[in-house]
């Protein structure tokens, strides 16, 4: 059991020396000193997998002046609310609903201006960057203090006179409140507020400040009852300058930012000898990422990015002459450039993976079982199905449910737009998607959102559609039930309620894999213009513009994003964000912005040797293994879970990429033979696997270019 960061025995002390009672739903802990006139109540506490049944002593008068925290008590009702949590809420829609009624425009604007003149400035030495709030577009500079009797006191200051204005409302409706009152307001109560100069940057403003309002007291409270705060996640620190390791896995990460010279004009050269082009995938491990970041300077055909691009990047490789193709990846990448690479009558060319052993996947291969074929075999059955199945599933996959049911493939990035434009073209259409589970069950609950929006909104999502017709197809979207990958699962409850207490206030990412907990953070933050949900292209383009945009504005920043999938992104996030710093720094003279990429894994999450028999007993086990999880440099899965890496992905590593490229075009080459990315030639219905398997991918990338679907797609669907 954890609160805020304690530990189970810091917990156990506050249960039978202090006093935990739940003040409301969850909402408000609250903490009692010893030695006063107690009141008993009997409840039960988690404790690990176990719940032990504790007797929890309250005095009353002492709970309410301590304030309250979110409480792991597993009955909240055990004991009645205190205070009340409703007039927090109340005044502060009051103030909102006098400005939304004081007339046109321009008086809700000058009744806004009115409420920034009775606001006090706040002192210059207050105005620094540990109290700014993140995500505003202005700068805004925000103070806490708890009181001995609970109430929260709060200062707030903006460049930006009508920022200034609603700041102030927030002020004037909950400066003074209990603490349970402040932490029990909800972003919905800011909502409603008509200015006349209405701007989405604005209203994100007012919901980051209430946001880390809220995260500031909770911290003020828990110093107060002796508890530690949130434990801070691993994270790396980005300046124009430096890259600092916060933490170790993190400082896995760090280690290989800047690679041997040596190793990466060893490579450069062997692939400039021998032309070979080299696509990887964003999650590779940072030694290999970060050897082949530096020789792209040496050497143009390199190209790391996710899925999707690989295999077109491969064809544009050996349109320029290279002879070779090194795929870093799984096994249905390399595949797939394989396929690609024959469809553009460049058979010639060979295409080697860095392994001699399967490099699996395991949604690929959730796709590949008996349960998958019966969830197309039910597809098949039933009238006007499509098949959207996700890019990062093997060609035989694709192949064998395209001859089944017509499929198109999707991306993180497109499956909206896809599923979308299907329901669009062909009425009573049924969509089947899979095999990601997580991604699956995001996309219904993102439709189910939807139908909140107003028909200009969801217009604005897709031409197309209305409330009427989202309401429409939501019966008839289907998805697979029983496929994840390894790595997005571990987004779940746990990682997220930490997320929550220590990092709410920030940028929240997050891949279209994650867990339906994730999911709902970064569609939250996506809303007040501080998240994003997609594929790791988006994510990388989402933190890039916010750092632009920081830079921009000129002035000193700290931006925190929350990293919401596999950790070897990170190479290629360091990297573009230290150039949009350095090229600023460049051209201005100096940065102040700094950015932070927060790591949201276990504490566990790194491999680490130990002398215990335990231990032994496990690396001995491991050693037995044709693969082992995780790599020896410190990144990977923990002995008790939490993998923050993809250890099939961690198999593509420098050595073998080396040998791989020694050997190509001599005498040695033959050893390769296991290393050649698997060609598919045997027929379904008159045609190769490999042409069968290539055509959900086309019918994707004719949808990209022309924004519908293609006529034979519809047609098949329509017969």
């Amino acid at each position: 059991m954890a609160i805020l960061g304690a530990t189970l025995p810091v917990v156990r002390e506050v249960v039978t020396s202090t006093v935990l009672a739940n003040a409301h739903s969850g909402v408000g802990t609250s903490f009692a000193k010893p030695g006063a006139a107690w009141v008993g109540r009997t409840g039960w506490m988690r404790d690990g997998n176990a719940l032990r049944r504790r007797v929890l002593f309250v005095n009353r008068t002492e709970v309410k002046a301590l304030g309250a925290i979110r409480s792991a008590l597993v009955e909240p009702e055990l004991l009645a609310p205190i205070g009340n949590e409703e007039s927090g809420v109340k005044k502060l829609q009051q103030l909102v609903e006098e400005v939304s009624k004081s007339g046109d425009g321009r008086a809700r604007v000058q009744r806004v201006l009115d409420h920034a003149m009775k606001m006090p400035r706040l002192p210059a030495e207050a105005k620094v960057s540990e109290n700014r709030v993140m995500g505003c577009t202005s700068q805004v500079w925000l103070t806490v203090d708890l009181s001995s009797d609970g109430r929260v006191h709060f200062g707030v200051d903006s460049d930006s006179e009508v920022t200034r204005g609603l700041c102030s409302i927030l002020l004037e409706g909950l400066s003074g409140a209990t603490a349970d009152e402040l932490l029990a307001v909800p972003l919905s109560a800011l909502k409603g507020l008509k200015v006349g100069v209405e701007s989405q940057s604005r209203a994100n403003t007012w919901s980051n400040v209430l946001l880390t309002l809220q995260k500031r007291t909770s911290m003020l409270i828990a110093k107060k009852a002796g508890l530690s705060t949130v434990e801070r996640f691993p994270s790396l620190l980005i300046t124009a300058d430096d890259v600092v390791a916060q933490g170790d896995f993190a400082k896995a990460q760090a280690r290989y930012l800047s690679p041997d010279q040596s190793k990466v004009e060893e490579l450069a050269a062997l692939l400039k000898e021998k032309q070979i082009g080299v696509v990887a995938h964003f999650y590779m491990d940072p030694e290999v990422q970060g050897v082949l970041v530096a020789a792209q300077k040496l050497w143009p055909h390199i190209h790391i990015s996710d899925s999707l691009v690989m295999a077109d990047r491969a064809v544009g490789m050996a349109n320029a002459g290279c002879k070779h193709i090194a795929v870093l990846g799984v096994d249905f990448m390399s595949e797939n450039v394989r396929a690609i690479l024959d469809r553009a009558d460049h058979e010639e060319v060979s295409v080697f993976r860095m392994s001699a052993d399967h490099i699996g996947c395991s949604l690929a291969e959730a796709a590949e079982s008996a349960s998958y074929i019966s969830f197309l075999e039910e597809a098949s059955k039933t009238p006007k199905s499509m098949h959207v199945i996700y890019i990062n599933t093997s060609l035989e996959t694709k192949a064998q449910a395209h001859s089944r049911v017509p499929t198109i493939t999707c991306t993180s990035s497109n499956v909206v737009q896809t599923v979308l434009q299907g329901f669009a073209q062909v009425p009573d259409l049924t969509v089947w998607y899979g095999p990601d589970s997580y991604m699956g069950a995001n996309l219904a609950e993102m439709f189910r959102q939807m139908l909140s929006f107003s028909d200009e909104e969801i217009a604005a999502i897709h031409p197309s559609h209305n409330r009427e017709t989202i309401a429409a197809l939501l019966p008839r979207l289907k998805y697979f039930q029983d496929g994840t990958c390894i790595v997005h699962d571990m987004f779940g409850k746990d990682v997220v309620d930490r997320v929550r207490q220590g990092y709410g206030d920030a940028f929240q990412t997050a891949h279209f894999e994650v867990p339906g907990e994730m999911f709902a953070l970064a569609m939250e933050a996506k809303q007040r213009g501080m998240g994003v949900v997609g594929s790791t292209s988006n994510i990388l383009d989402f933190i890039k513009k916010h750092v632009s945009e920081s830079l921009q504005r000129g002035f000193e920043d700290h931006l925190q994003f929350v990293l919401g999938t596999e950790s070897g992104m990170v190479t290629s996030i360091v990297g573009g964000v230290r150039k949009l710093l350095a090229d600023y720094k460049k051209t201005h003279g100096t940065s102040n912005v700094k950015v932070e990429i927060v790591f949201p894994v276990s504490s566990e999450a790194v491999s680490a040797t130990s002398s215990s028999n335990t231990n032994v007993a496990y690396e001995s086990t491991l050693a037995k293994l044709p693969i082992v999880p995780g790599v020896s440099s410190g990144e990977g899965c923990s002995i008790s879970g939490g993998c923050a890496s993809c250890h099939y992905m961690k198999m593509n590593t420098l050595d073998s990429l080396l040998r791989v490229c020694r050997l190509v075009g001599t005498a040695g080459e033959p050893l390769l033979t296991a290393h050649h990315a698997r060609a598919y030639t045997a027929l379904i219905d008159g045609q190769t696997l490999g042409d069968l398997g290539c055509e959900p991918i086309l019918h994707m990338r004719h949808f990209q270019a022309s924004g519908s679907l293609p006529d034979a797609l519809v047609q098949h669907i329509c017969s």
